[in-house]
Formats: structure tokens, sequence, C-alpha cells
């Protein structure tokens, strides 16, 4: 093997400029002779004593020099892998199924074992598992957490191709032979330096009174002081003791600066400060609630206050007595256990009914759009925007696609009198290709994109006017021209017919409009008595003065035999989950309006005794819906929302594409355990 080992490189490179300067020296020696003879017998001695130095050395120094490099190579190979043990670096080797192969003393000491050998790394680290290690790519990275540190994984492919080529011992498969390099980078500091930086991050917020006047209403002069005293030393008091700044900017809006750690805090307390303010009272006979709306982790100052009144509005928006915190990408609900308060003043619907008018007199075109699947309350609340636009002489149409059979005999008495009333009516594909430039959207019954019955139209329309009574959510029409959603309203029906008596001093219904109004509130509050309050009955007064008939409506939707009998069997199978909540599904076939059926059926499910929710599934056009309905124990709005959908607090529904009945079942009792564990 020694015969075979051949010198290269800048070493042959000095034999071979040794053997060259003596020839070139042997070639002057020529002329030399031819000058002189002796000095040429000179050189050629000295010549001769070069030429026998340089072999000497090829022949006895030539292994040794080879020994030497070899033993040098070795020593190198030693020291390199002494470096690779001793790094301050933990790293170690895998196989392509992640048992360990080899590590380095920093990774002992991270294991706390130098007997890894053979084991699979994820039995010491649970993150690292097969499906991490990189398949397509040459590496990956993986954050892990080990006995309380925080470590990045960084796992590299290493081939060993060339290795199994040049071996003696292994054979190329072709399938590729690779190992993996674990590298282990410590960012337990790092990170609890960001955490403490994160935590010292400034937190904007805004605290509203949500009922300041209707909770002074009944108060006298001296007791009023006080009270408005002790409410401002509670939210004081809670404020400081997080280290938080709080100042009044108006009677009743307070200023909030925290920490984000302090945040925290008042996470974990689950914002107990909205329940405590409650416990006010100096003779006032309502309970005084707040709305807080907080904005973090903004790039700036002034973006974590658009956050807040983003946040403020959505709380106001939702009914009150409730925080929300909403950050870049993601907002929070906390609170929202109390019934929304109703406002005896009519300020209000008086302000967005001269508003309203406003904005539809100077439109040329006015669309009027519920959301999809319309109820009756959706369509009665357009029919009364619609006599609004006949009010002002304007031409309106109501957009429609799919009626319901149960919305189908209200529909019928319009669209059989074509000649009092012409192009009500239409599709939404008829309303895409009709729109002009110049033309008003009002959206009744919804205030979410997603749900409108001709969601395409919102792009086209310049003015758009949104009235409904459903609390907000996250997604909202938001280049609405003018917003009313009150939650305390019972229905649409209800904020419209109000509009109404402000518009012109009142604007003239005939019996079938307002019966379509009047149905439209008495479905909703399911015969008055869901969600009614003070208004709710003027708005009734209101409309059976304008000529709605309490009989002709109640004939108008009276149920057929074999949605009944779904009904009864849909009750008889209900199923009581953890002896408060009643969970059953509604069979759709030979139901005309199985959603309608699912929702009668919840209300029903609440009159047994023990009963905190009900929740009704039905399957309809490939579709799963839910119906949830509950008294006053739980916030049915708040299970529907983290299953997608909305509504009030104590009615409102889902909608379930791509899963079966059980899984949204499932989904659906999977969020009740951890609401009841929380």
């Amino acid at each position: 093997m020694a015969k075979k080992v051949r010198i290269k490189g800048k070493l042959k490179l000095y034999f071979t400029l040794l053997l060259a300067f003596g020839i070139i020296l042997a070639i002057i020696n020529i002329p030399i002779y031819i000058l002189n003879i002796i000095s040429g017998v000179v050189i050629s001695v000295f010549l001769v004593i070069y030429f026998v130095g340089i072999i000497v050395m090829w022949i006895y120094f030539r292994q040794f020099f080879i020994d030497e490099m070899v033993n040098f190579a070795t020593e190198y190979g030693q020291i390199q892998k002494q470096i690779l043990k001793e790094l301050n670096l933990p790293h170690a080797l895998l196989d392509h199924k992640g048992k360990i192969v080899w590590t380095n003393g920093e990774f002992e000491k991270v294991i706390g074992s130098d007997r890894g050998f053979g084991k699979d790394v994820s039995s010491f680290f649970e993150e690292l598992t097969e499906e991490v290690f990189p398949v397509e790519s040459m590496e990956n990275e993986v954050n892990i957490t080990f006995e309380s540190r925080e470590f990045r994984a960084n796992i590299k492919k290493i081939s060993i191709e060339n290795m199994v080529e040049n071996s003696r011992f292994l054979e190329e498969t072709g399938n590729g032979e690779f190992l993996y390099g674990l590298y282990l980078f410590d960012e337990t500091a790092l990170k609890i330096a960001l955490k403490e930086l994160d935590d010292q991050s400034v937190v904007v917020g805004m605290i509203y009174i949500d009922n300041y006047e209707e909770a002074l209403e009944n108060v006298d002069d001296v007791r009023r002081s006080l009270l408005l005293a002790l409410v401002d030393r509670k939210i004081t008091q809670c404020i400081s003791s997080l280290d938080g700044i709080v100042r009044k900017t108006e009677k009743d809006k307070y200023l909030l600066i925290l920490r984000k750690k302090s945040l925290s805090e008042l996470k974990e307390s689950k914002f107990d400060i909205l329940e405590e303010i409650k416990t006010v009272s100096i003779g006032n006979e309502r309970p005084i609630t707040l709305s807080i709306g907080i904005g973090l982790d903004g790039l700036t100052y002034s973006q974590n206050n658009e956050f807040a009144r983003a946040a403020i509005d959505l709380a106001l928006g939702r009914g009150g007595d409730q925080a929300v915190i909403k950050s870049p990408g993601n907002v929070q609900y906390y609170g929202g256990k109390s019934q929304s308060s109703e406002k005896n003043t009519r300020v209000k619907a008086r302000v967005k009914a001269q508003a309203l008018r406003e904005i539809l007199v100077n439109k040329d075109q006015i669309y009027i759009m519920g959301h999809k699947l319309p109820d009756v309350d959706s369509f009665g609340s357009a029919v009364g925007v619609y006599c609004i636009a006949r009010a002002l002489d304007k031409k309106a149409s109501i957009i429609i696609n799919d009626v319901t059979p149960s919305l189908k005999p209200l529909v019928d008495l319009f669209a059989n009198n074509e000649e009092q009333y012409p192009g009500m009516l239409v599709n939404g594909e008829n309303a895409l290709m009709n729109v002009g430039n110049n033309a008003a959207l009002v959206v009744v019954d919804t205030n979410k994109p997603s749900m409108c019955e001709c969601a395409d139209i919102l792009k086209y329309c310049k003015a758009i006017v949104v009235l409904d009574h459903h609390r907000q959510g996250e997604e909202i029409i938001d280049n609405a021209t003018l917003s009313y959603v009150e939650p305390y309203a019972s229905s649409a029906s209800e904020m419209v017919a109000e509009i109404l008596q402000y518009i012109d001093e009142g604007v003239r219904l005939s019996g079938i409009e307002a019966d379509a109004l009047y149905s439209g509130i008495m479905i909703d509050t399911n015969n008055f008595m869901t969600k009614t309050g003070v208004r709710t009955f003027e708005a009734a007064a209101y409309l059976r003065r304008s000529g709605a008939d309490v009989t002709r409506v109640r004939k108008l939707f009276r149920e057929d035999a074999s949605e009944y009998l779904a009904k009864a069997k849909t009750i008889k199978d209900t199923n009581i989950y953890r002896n408060d909540y009643a969970i059953s599904v509604c069979d759709s076939t030979g139901c005309k309006s199985p959603t309608i059926v699912a929702a009668q059926t919840a209300n029903e499910l609440l009159n047994i005794n023990g009963i905190k929710a009900s929740f009704v599934f039905t399957e309809y056009q490939g579709k799963v819906y839910l119906s949830a309905r509950s008294i006053d124990e739980l916030n049915v709005q708040v299970v529907t929302e983290k299953l997608g959908g909305g509504g009030h607090m104590n009615i409102a529904g889902a909608q379930f594409e791509g899963i079966s009945v059980e899984e949204a079942i499932d989904r659906l009792k999977d969020i009740l355990d951890s609401m009841i564990d929380d």
C-alpha cells in the first residue's frame, strides 16, 4: 500500500524545482568549460554532489515525508473529532428513522445522559417526531421545550452516498442514503428577554358606561354625584392595582393605558370589573354596566388606539357589558352575560331615520337585501324599507333568490299583486345586471357580507345602509355609509317600524305591508314571549293602527301536518347533555322548511324544566344548520360564534359545510365541555 502512495501538490513542486535548477546549472556549465576548463570542472563536481544529494533525499526521505504526512492527517482528524466533541453547541447525528447515532458532550449535558445511542430522539424531545424531519428540503427548524429551557432545533439532511460508494462494507440501494444533523440553539434567555419586552409594551383601552342616562334616570341629585364617584373609584382602583393609568375623558368615557403584562392579569380574572361595577347601587334601579375595548400589538401607539376604538365599537354593537380585545388578525371576547339594556328614548331612531332619508333621496335606484334563506323578519323589514322608498318617490326592488316554503305565503301576497308592486321582487343575477352608478343598497336583518342574499352587489353600490338587530362579530360590512345595529331590538322589523314613523311625518302602510312587518316581529319574538321590550309593543301597536290583522297573520303561518309531526319527533328524540343542554336532530325528510321547524323545536325545548339551552341540528340543501336557544343562563351567541355562526345572547345559529350532523354535534359538545371547564 505504501508504494502506491505518491507525493503531490506543493511538496512535489519543491522536489521538481530542485531538479530543474540542477539541470539549468548543468546547461550553463557548458559555456563555462569553453571559457575556463578549471571553472567548468569545479562546477561539474558541485553538480555531481548536488544531484547525488537530491537522489539521496528522494530515496531516503520520501518515505519519511509520507509517514509524517499520514501521521499529521491522523492527528488532524483526531483534533477535528475532539473539537466537534467539545464544541460548545449541542449537536448530534441521527439516522433516517430519528435514532441517535452520535452526540457531542454538550448534547449529552442537555439530555443528562451519555447513553442516548440507539434511542429515538423523540424519547428526549417530544416535538422531534418523524413528521418534522426534512424530506423535500435540506433543513428544517422546530422550536422545542426541554426541562424548562427553550431551544431552536435545526435539523439538516446529510447525504452519505459518497461514503457508501467508497465503502468496502456498504452497498448503495439507490434510495438516497442520508443522516440527519441535529443542532440545538438555546434561546431561553432570548425568549425571556423578548417576553419581558413584550410584557412591557403599551396597551391602549377605552371604557364606556353603557347605560349612563338610564342608570341615573331615577336617582336624585345628591345620590347621583355619589353614585358617579363610586363608579369612578371602582374603575380607578381596578386599573391602579394593575399599575395602569385611567383618565376620564367624558362623563361616561375613560381612557386606559396598561402594560401588556397587566392585561394578562385582567384576562385571568375574566375582567371581573364587569361584574364588580354592577354591585354599585345607591338608589339606581338598573345596575351600571361597562363596555371595554382594548387594542394591542399594533406597530405604533396610534394603531393600538385604532384597535381600541374598533374594539369598543364591537363591544357596544354586541350589546355592551363585555370586554373586547383586538390585535392584528385576532379578536377576543369576555363577558356579555347580561341582557342588552333597552333604550327608552327614540332619539337615535329619529336621527337614523333622517340620515336614511338623506341618503335615499339622492339616489336613482334602491335595492333592499336580507340574508340568505330569508325568514319572515328579513322579508318583513325589507318590505318596510320598500315603503320608505315609495314614500320618497324612488324606484326600489327587494333582492330575493330562494323563497322558503314557510315564507312563500307572505311573498305571494306581493308577487301576485304586480299592479300595485311592479318590479318589487328581483333575483340577485337580475340586480347585478341592472345596478347603476347612482344606486343605494339597504341591508336588513344581517351585518355580515357572507350572509347577504347577493354579496356581490355590495361592490357596485356607492351608498350602503345596514339595519340589523344581531350582535356584531368580527365580520362586518365595513364600507357602510350608515350603520344602525341595535342588539337590544327584538327584530329588524321593529327597527324599521320605528323608522317609518319619522320619514316625512310617517309613512302610510297598506294592510299586507303592515302584516309583513308585524309578522317579522311576531316570529322573531316567538309570539311576543322572547326579547320583547316597551318599544317592541309600541312598534306592534303602530302596525296594528296601520292595518295589521293578527288573525290574518296567524293563518299565514299555520304549520303543515308533516312539519308538526317532525317537530314532535325531534322533541321525542332529544338527548339531554350533561343534565343541562338539550341536543336533538330534526329529520328534514318531508319538511318544506326544516330550518324553521328546527328553530321552533329549539324554542319548545326551553319549556323543559332545568334546560339551560337547546340546540337543534338539521340537514338542508347539502348543509347542516344549527338553531340555538336559551333563556338567561347561557349566552348561545358565544357558543355559535365558536362554531362560525352568531346571533343574540338567547337566539343564535350556525351553518356547517362538508361535515355530517354527528360531527357537528361532536364539535358542539367539545365547545360546551371547554366552556364548562373554564
